[in-house]
């Protein structure tokens, strides 16, 4: 079973992975590997993301609710 990487890890990784890109140095191969590592962990953030702003408009909408029964 593979560990889900924090957001804020996934973010470093990708950096890591761009400087890799950017700096020419690697082979074609890895360069690949490397380009398919960081478009992958880039869908798992945005799933993250999402699921993140889903939570928080569930608890704005729940805050709205409750200040309506006050009312």
């Amino acid at each position: 079973m593979v560990k889900k990487m924090s957001l804020e890890k996934s973010f470093e990784k990708l950096e890591e992975i761009v400087k890799k890109l950017e700096s020419g140095d690697e082979s074609l191969e890895k360069s690949l590997k490397l380009f398919e590592q960081g478009v992958n962990i880039s869908d798992e953030c945005q799933k993250s993301l999402e699921d993140l702003e889903n939570r928080v408009k569930i608890i704005s909408n729940n805050r709205e609710i409750r200040f309506k029964d006050i009312d």
